[in-house]
């Protein structure tokens, strides 16, 4: 690691928001990897609890059904950017986390006030382990910079076209249809905006990033120079 890869400044947050497909993933690793940072993957602990629901029989059309059970899964998060991991009750459901059936219902699961206030909590200490323990870390989700870590040094809103969002996300989901994932990923913007509890929403203070026409390191070195601005990183070589 370089010199201008060593932060600075112990503690730094990164909270990266925005929709599906804008590129939150693949960003925040490249980010957290260069900085040498931990990293944390929200969207993949709403997806866990999506996941225990399903294998459990729970209607999660119902959100009192949903709510009563929410706090029954153990889920906990590896932060290593180039290695992440997820697991629920000690399994490994980095994969199963990802199939259509999760995708399609995990928007409801995340729309439950219970499930975000239990989420919440596991989040928080998984970023004041990062805070104190570590460099840092870069967090991702829908309401990061609004809700759960709001005093963040840095926060950033990627956004991008709805077409191209879809494409990425067909593409890493091996070639599906690109015009149902877009059907896919407008319909959870819906649900995600319009939620009562902790919606998709930029925060006041956050940089909006539109990603339709750059590539992914090119996004990476743009979040990286607000780190360095923000002292993260000295940036002299």
């Amino acid at each position: 690691m370089t010199d201008a890869q060593q932060p600075s400044v112990p503690g730094l947050v990164v909270a990266l928001d925005g929709p599906s497909g804008s590129g939150k993933s693949s960003t925040s690793r490249g980010v957290a990897t260069r900085l040498g940072m931990r990293y944390l993957d929200t969207g993949a602990m709403f997806r866990a609890m999506t996941w225990w629901m399903l294998q459990h029989g729970v209607d999660v059309a119902d959100p009192a059904a949903v709510a009563a059970v929410c706090d029954r899964p153990v889920i906990a998060s590896g932060t290593d950017p180039q290695a992440p991991t997820i697991t629920v009750d000690g399994t490994d459901v980095a994969a199963a986390i990802r199939t259509e059936e999760v995708t399609r219902s995990v928007s409801p699961v995340s729309a439950v006030p219970e499930v975000r206030a239990r989420l919440l909590a596991l989040q928080r200490e998984v970023v004041a382990a990062g805070v104190q323990e570590g460099p840092g870390i870069v967090v991702e989700g829908r309401d990061i910079g609004t809700v759960v870590v709001p005093d963040a040094a840095v926060k950033v809103y990627l956004t991008a076209d709805a077409a191209a969002r879809a494409a990425r996300r067909a593409l890493e989901e091996g070639g599906s249809d690109v015009e149902a994932t877009r059907e896919i990923l407008l319909a959870r913007d819906r649900i995600d905006s319009g939620r009562a509890t902790a919606p998709l929403a930029m925060a006041d203070d956050a940089v909006h990033l539109d990603t339709t026409f750059d590539t992914l390191e090119q996004v990476v070195d743009r979040v990286v120079a607000l780190a360095v601005a923000a002292g993260a990183v000295d940036g002299s070589s």
